[in-house]
């Protein structure tokens, strides 16, 4: 049995490995389009404490967009706030800088 119709000489090589970089980098490039959602949930609980589910985010994009994320997001920020009621924030208020203290 012979392999004769397998050419495998210098350019056939460099052609093969060049498609397979180019098709690993377009997967991934899939793959972080399509987990965007779930990281900005991710990112979004790490740094509020506010947890909304990656499918909430998706609707939210396809109805408004980047602006309808973001006036989502500023919404919840805002009720988050309003709901500690120990809390006052006012245009005078200092910031609140107690979640940076380092616990000992």
């Amino acid at each position: 049995m012979s392999l004769d119709f397998l050419d495998l000489a210098p350019v056939t090589l460099y052609r093969l490995g060049a498609v397979l970089v180019v098709t690993v980098l377009l997967f991934l490039l899939l793959a972080s389009f399509l987990s965007r959602a779930r990281v900005f949930c991710q990112y979004l609980n790490t740094m509020t404490g506010i947890k909304l589910k990656p499918t909430a985010v998706q609707r939210i994009y396809k109805k408004g967009g980047r602006g309808g994320v973001r006036d989502h997001l500023i919404e919840l920020l805002i009720r988050e706030d309003l709901a500690d009621p120990k809390r006052r924030v006012t245009p005078d208020s200092k910031p609140d800088t107690s979640v940076f203290e380092v616990q000992k």
